[in-house]
C-alpha cells in the first residue's frame, strides 16, 4: 500500500504553523506574484519567510512563476534554501499568464513562457550540480557560470510543474518531477495521469518517483450548501469569475461524508500529494481540523495508478 501525503496552503503566522505542524500536514506551500490585482506576496520571499515558521513539513511553491525570473535567481535561492531548511524544500512552477502586466514588469514577452520554463528547468538542475555551466541559449546562455554550493537535497529539490493544459502535461512528462494541476475535478485527473504516463512512455522516461500531486480548493461544513456557496465566493473573489454552476468540477466542498468521497475520487484517479486550499476565510482552521481529525484519516490508496 502506497502512503498518501497531504499537504496544506494558507499558513501565515508561527502559531498556525506550529498548529500544522503537530497535524497529520506533510507540506505546506505558498504562492506569489511580482504584479497581480490582489497585490500577492513575491514568491522566493514568502517561501523563504514560510521556511523560517517550520521545522518538520516539507515547503513548496505553488507555484514560482518561472518564465518571470532568471534560472539563476531561482537556482540559488531555491538552494539556499534548502541547505538551511536541512533539505525540505520543493519547487513548483508554472508559466502563468493570467496577469500579463507582470511579463511587461519584468520585460519577458508573454509569448515565450513556454520555451522559456523548458529551458529554464534544465538549467536550473545543472546549476544544482554546483558544477560550471556553460548553456547555448537560446534565451539563458551562460559560459562557465558556477552557482553553489549545492542544495541539500541529492540532484536538488524535486520540480513539480503545474498547470491545466496538454503542453504542461507534456512539460511534467518530460521534464519535471511530478504533476500538479488545479482547478481539476478527479475525472480530469485521471485523464491527465493516462496523458503523462504516455507522453512519459514515448520518451522512455521513467515514472516510477514521479510525484503525484493534486491542488485541491476545499471546504468542509455541517451544512453541505453552506460550504458550497462559501467556496464559490471565495474562488470567485480569487479568480473575478462566477463559479456557481462549476464548483463541482473544480472544488470539493460539502459535508464531511461529501468532502472525504470527493478527495477519495482523487486519490483512484491517481493523485497521491493532495494539496488542499481551504477555500474559506475566518473558519480557515476550523475546516483545517476537520480534514486532519475525521477526513484524511478515512482516504485509503491500494495501488499505483496504472
Amino acid at each position: 500500500m502506497t502512503a498518501l501525503q497531504f499537504g496544506l496552503v494558507g499558513v501565515r503566522d508561527r502559531a498556525a504553523a506550529e498548529a500544522v505542524e503537530a497535524l497529520p500536514i506533510d507540506s505546506v506551500w505558498v504562492g506569489g506574484h511580482v504584479a497581480s490585482p490582489s497585490g500577492a506576496p513575491e514568491v522566493l520571499v514568502a517561501l523563504a519567510g514560510l521556511a523560517a515558521l517550520t521545522e518538520r513539513v516539507r515547503v513548496g511553491t505553488s507555484i514560482l512563476l518561472l518564465p518571470l525570473y532568471p534560472p539563476a535567481i531561482v537556482a540559488k535561492a531555491v538552494a539556499d534554501l534548502d541547505r538551511t531548511t536541512g533539505g525540505r524544500i520543493t519547487l513548483g512552477v508554472g508559466i502563468g499568464g493570467e496577469y500579463p502586466a507582470e511579463f511587461e514588469a519584468c520585460g519577458i514577452p508573454i509569448g515565450e513562457r513556454g520555451p522559456r520554463t523548458d529551458e529554464a528547468i534544465g538549467l536550473i538542475r545543472r546549476y544544482w550540480t554546483a558544477e560550471p555551466v556553460t548553456h547555448p541559449g537560446p534565451h539563458y546562455p551562460v559560459d562557465g557560470v558556477r552557482i553553489h554550493p549545492a542544495p541539500l537535497q541529492p540532484g536538488g529539490p524535486p520540480i513539480i510543474v503545474a498547470g491545466r493544459k496538454p503542453p504542461a502535461m507534456r512539460r511534467a512528462a518530460l521534464l519535471g518531477d511530478g504533476w500538479m494541476p488545479y482547478l481539476y475535478s478527479a475525472r480530469r485527473y485521471a485523464s491527465s495521469v493516462q496523458t503523462i504516463r504516455d507522453a512519459a512512455a514515448s520518451a522512455g522516461r521513467d515514472l516510477s518517483r514521479f510525484e503525484w500531486c493534486a491542488f485541491i480548493f476545499t471546504n468542509v461544513d455541517d451544512d453541505g450548501d453552506a460550504a458550497r456557496a462559501e467556496t464559490a465566493r471565495f474562488l470567485g473573489g480569487t479568480y473575478r469569475q462566477s463559479f456557481s454552476d462549476m464548483l463541482g468540477s473544480v472544488a470539493v466542498a460539502g459535508t464531511t461524508a461529501e468532502v472525504t468521497a470527493g478527495l477519495q475520487a482523487f486519490v483512484d484517479a491517481g493523485a497521491r500529494h493532495l494539496i488542499i486550499t481551504p477555500a474559506t476565510g475566518e473558519r480557515w482552521w476550523t475546516v483545517v481540523q476537520r480534514l486532519a481529525d475525521s477526513v484524511f484519516p478515512a482516504l485509503t490508496v491500494d495501488e499505483e495508478p496504472s
